[in-house]
């Protein structure tokens, strides 16, 4: 397993816990490029530029299929940008890395919790040791399918098992550029799509070798960004993983600070080139929003949270 380490400390047997950093060449080719795009303001056509072939050929067949000349000066804008990014990507190759941690848990579902099992204790402020759970927030209103889906709802109730995960890149990646706006920008982004790409190709390896549910499992990037794979990677600040404050609950486990993330006390994670959230491997898995969390569900969150209503409320806006 490529650049990958086994870390058995402070976990139970009966959970694996995954720790990896990646050279950029290895996780670059998984960057969803539209969502590059989408933060300067390009529209999707525009982005489309990451996916013609390399020669000049082809880039100005590209280029002159924008009829429009206001569209044609702003699709070669989005040529520039492009080229910028691929220029810096390669500097910066070799000197910065991303990382990964991933533990996949036993568990299962009670209600709108999942409950991890295989030896995961928390102490309360009672004294006494309890499973440690993850609370959930369920739909509020019904969607298309006229259900209020909860993620817990994608694990069995009697055994199951679960992936939590948080990547990042390293801190000073997206701190570079200095007092040039247009470097510090392209820095930031371009370290955002990497954490993001990295916890692409880590769900993949997850999917086929290291949980093993899909080891056959053969997509092209285009459908992995369509998320045509079994399951699901839903991230904490997504529809239906509002909750910035499940951060410090996925911390508990994967102990951010191994791969140099720390939290705020909201919650928010540092650096902001990171993500985590869950895996979750029923075929059924699907994403949803939450939506506005009404009063008898937030009271009942926060209850099994151990949270004051107040505290709730500001981590849900």
């Amino acid at each position: 397993m490529t650049c990958a380490e086994k870390h058995s400390d402070s976990i139970s047997a009966d959970n694996m816990t995954y720790t990896q950093s990646f050279p950029l060449h290895e996780v670059a080719p998984y960057i969803n490029w539209l969502y590059f795009f989408h933060v300067w303001g390009f529209p999707a056509r525009l982005g489309s530029i990451a996916k013609v072939h390399g020669c000049s050929a082809c880039r100005q067949n590209w280029l002159y299929s924008f009829h429009d000349k206001k569209e044609r000066a702003r699709a070669h804008e989005a040529m520039q940008l492009y080229d910028d990014a691929q220029r810096l990507l390669n500097s910066l190759d070799g000197t910065f890395h991303t990382h990964a941690r991933v533990c996949l848990c036993e568990a299962h579902s009670e209600g709108e919790d999942i409950v991890l099992d295989g030896g995961f204790r928390r102490d309360t402020t009672q004294g006494r040791e309890e499973t440690l759970r993850l609370p959930l927030l369920r739909q509020q209103q019904p969607g298309e399918d006229g259900l209020c889906w909860c993620l817990s709802d994608f694990v069995h109730p009697v055994k199951d098992k679960v992936g939590l995960f948080v990547c990042s890149t390293d801190r000073a990646l997206e701190e570079r550029g200095g007092q040039d706006d247009y470097l510090r920008l392209l820095h930031q982004t371009l370290a955002d799509r990497l954490a993001e790409a990295t916890a692409e190709k880590v769900h993949e390896q997850v999917r086929r070798e290291l949980w093993g549910y899909a080891p056959h499992e053969q997509f092209t990037l285009e459908e992995l960004f369509a998320e045509r794979y079994q399951g699901k990677r839903p991230a904490v600040g997504y529809p239906s993983l509002p909750d910035q404050s499940f951060n410090f609950l996925l911390d508990e486990v994967l102990d951010f600070s191994s791969i140099g993330v720390s939290l705020t006390e909201n919650g928010a994670m540092v650096p902001h080139a990171s993500t985590s959230g869950l895996m979750l491997s029923h075929p059924a898995t699907r994403h949803f929003s939450v939506g506005d969390v009404g009063q008898d569900q937030l009271a009942d969150y926060a209850r099994r949270r151990g949270m004051k209503i107040e505290e709730v409320q500001k981590f849900l806006k």
